[in-house]
């Protein structure tokens, strides 16, 4: 790793370096995550070995309860650390280091699945905290008693979208319904959809006449009553980000443009491959038959009745501990 570094620094000192602004934004990518999380968890982890091998020395000379807790409070932590860097050492992809953006729909437009939807939103939301990643809602459509017909969620973090990309696809609930009076078993199917976050280094622009852009506007004469959502569509492939979690208007936009630019790069297309291989104006040439959604298969199933129990039906595994999902 150090070898890398001293590399990434000759690289840099370059005199045409700053020549090609893409691979100088990765390069420096690379120097900042080598530098403050590669080695600085590196020498953590030598740190925290050094005070498990002080510790153990005290123990054979004489036996301390809680100095043995701490002991094995150090081993776990260091063992869960490693894990997550040997899980990071699989996300191999470009992408896999990026943030994330999650979007959740209702599959039918009724309370049981946009509950469904909610509950979904909910979920992912805990993992992040979780995990200490910066979340944000960026896009939200409500339905009725605080459910949801649709949601995107903006995950910051490193390696975001490299865990949550297995989770696009259809999810399934089964359940008791609580909007039916009778009680009756329901099933629920809500999508996930998850892409990575325009990196910085790509540099373009969507054709202007390519775009359709509509805004709130206001015809009541109360000052106090504002609405700022903005609805942006890409006519070329009818993609379209609704946003309204901003303060203004103008910020509604901005994100709106960014999370439609991640989407059209995340595409996964004839269209887009050919795009990419040619040039990036080419993405404007896009069109909607050629979009293949990888969240129409069903994936995974909840289900709460008559018994729990949550199955990856990719894989097979399998939980009955459906409520600590």
């Amino acid at each position: 790793m150090t070898a890398r570094i001293q590399y990434l620094d000759q690289v840099i000192a370059q005199p045409d370096f700053w020549n090609n602004p893409t691979l100088a934004y990765e390069t420096l990518q690379e120097i900042e995550y080598s530098i403050f999380y590669k080695h600085q968890q590196y020498q953590r982890w030598c740190s925290i070995l050094e005070d498990i091998k002080a510790a153990l020395e005290l123990l054979e000379l004489s036996a301390d309860e809680q100095l043995w807790q701490e002991v094995q409070t150090n081993l776990t932590q260091l063992q869960q650390e490693l894990e997550t860097a040997e899980i990071r050492q699989l996300l191999s992809d470009p992408h896999d280091k990026k943030g994330a953006l999650l979007t959740i729909t209702a599959e039918v437009d009724n309370a049981d699945s946009q509950y469904w939807a909610y509950m979904l939103l909910q979920m992912y939301w805990r993992w992040g905290k979780r995990h200490n990643y910066q979340l944000d809602v960026v896009e939200i459509s409500e339905g009725s008693e605080s459910k949801v017909k649709y949601a995107t969620l903006e995950i910051t973090a490193s390696y975001a979208y490299g865990y949550l990309k297995s989770e696009t696809g259809i999810h399934q609930l089964q359940q008791i319904s609580p909007f039916d009076v009778i009680n009756s078993l329901r099933t629920s199917l809500a999508s996930v959809e998850v892409i990575p976050i325009l990196d910085e280094s790509v540099e373009w622009e969507i054709l202007e006449k390519d775009l359709q852009i509509t805004r709130w506007q206001c015809n009541s004469r109360n000052i106090n009553y504002s609405e700022t959502w903005v609805k942006v569509v890409h006519i070329p492939s009818g993609i379209s980000v609704f946003c309204n979690q901003q303060r203004n208007q103008m910020q509604n936009k901005e994100k709106a443009l960014a999370i439609l630019k991640s989407k059209l790069l995340a595409m996964s297309t004839t269209g887009y491959a050919y795009a990419l291989a040619q040039s990036v104006e080419q993405i404007d040439q896009i069109q909607p038959r050629q979009i293949k959604s990888l969240s129409n298969k069903l994936i995974r199933e909840y289900i709460l009745h008559p018994y729990t129990k949550v199955k990856d039906l990719r894989t097979n595994v399998e939980t009955p501990a459906a409520t600590e999902i």
